[in-house]
């Protein structure tokens, strides 16, 4: 007689719980990015996973919870796509030419913009909020020091200002940018390179 095949292995508890916050995620990423924060709700997030309303609070307690981690995924992947966008640069034109591509690619996304900025102003009005917001923000600014302070230290250069300083620019920039070209797609970024090769002049070398 053929054999049966065999079933599959059960997954643990663990796992399972793994894969339901996964594709919770997931989901609420495509409704946020799609609605908005305010018209997004949990019990659409729970329907459009094909979960219930439980299974949502069980693994995010609050909408501003999963929003917040909808967020830091997103802003995940996009600083590890600026580090693919300037992996291997050895010259700050290469680097300038990296930020370029990755910011002619990413920023001013329409619907990241909304959500970052229409959460922002939400988080604002709370102060506790506003505080954890804050922290990410913060985050977020330390890695892309650490991008730029990598990048100097790999090629002996000696940047005009701390590492962390000018993230905040280049951050600051980029911000002002994405809104403006969540309006008009055709703002071209290549003001944010040039900021870069500023602070980064290929002639001042250690």
């Amino acid at each position: 007689m053929p054999r049966r095949p065999a079933a599959p292995a059960k997954l643990s508890r663990a796992d399972s719980q793994a894969q339901t916050r996964a594709r919770l995620l997931a989901t609420a990423t495509t409704c946020l990015l799609r609605d908005g924060y305010a018209e997004t709700s949990m019990e659409a997030i729970a329907a459009a996973a094909g979960f219930t309303k439980g299974a949502v609070y069980s693994n995010f307690p609050s909408k501003v919870e999963l929003c917040q981690a909808v967020l830091d995924a997103i802003r995940a992947q996009q600083i590890a796509a600026l580090g693919r966008a300037i992996a291997g640069a050895t010259t700050v034109e290469a680097l300038a030419a990296g930020l370029e591509r990755w910011a002619d690619a990413h920023i001013g996304d329409p619907a990241w913009t909304r959500l970052e900025v229409e959460f922002g102003v939400h988080a604002s009005r709370n102060p506790a909020l506003a505080k954890q917001v804050a922290r990410r923000h913060q985050e977020v600014r330390a890695r892309v020091a650490e991008l730029i302070a990598a990048y100097a230290a790999a090629h002996r250069l000696t940047l005009p200002l701390p590492a962390e300083d000018i993230g905040v620019a280049l951050l600051s920039l980029g911000v002002g940018l994405g809104v403006q070209r969540a309006i008009d797609p055709t703002l071209p970024v290549r003001t944010l390179a040039t900021v870069l090769r500023l602070f980064a002049p290929p002639a001042r070398r250690r």
